[in-house]
């Protein structure tokens, strides 16, 4: 499956914007910050990551069904693409 350069560009700002919040959890856990906070902070990472992968299956989606002969000759067949979409619902 490829990608188009500013789908991967926005895949990476994304995983490392999730990264920096992660990193900002461990730092408040360190700091004994309530509780409370750091669940705010871990429901919007995973938001944020769940986020990412449905840009990243979105892509590959249309990249298929763009490229249908391409993707099914690769193993994307359509409705391997839908099972990963799912996945992330």
């Amino acid at each position: 499956m490829e990608l188009p350069p500013e789908v991967v560009s926005d895949l990476t700002k994304r995983l490392r914007r999730v990264e920096g919040q992660v990193r900002g959890i461990q730092q408040m856990l360190a700091e004994e910050r309530d509780c409370r906070d750091v669940v705010t902070q871990i429901s919007a990472a995973n938001k944020a990551l769940e986020q990412t992968g449905f840009v990243l299956v979105a892509a590959g989606l249309t990249w298929c069904l763009e490229n249908p002969e391409r993707s099914a000759a690769e193993g994307y067949e359509l409705a391997d693409v839908q099972k990963m979409f799912t996945k992330l619902a």
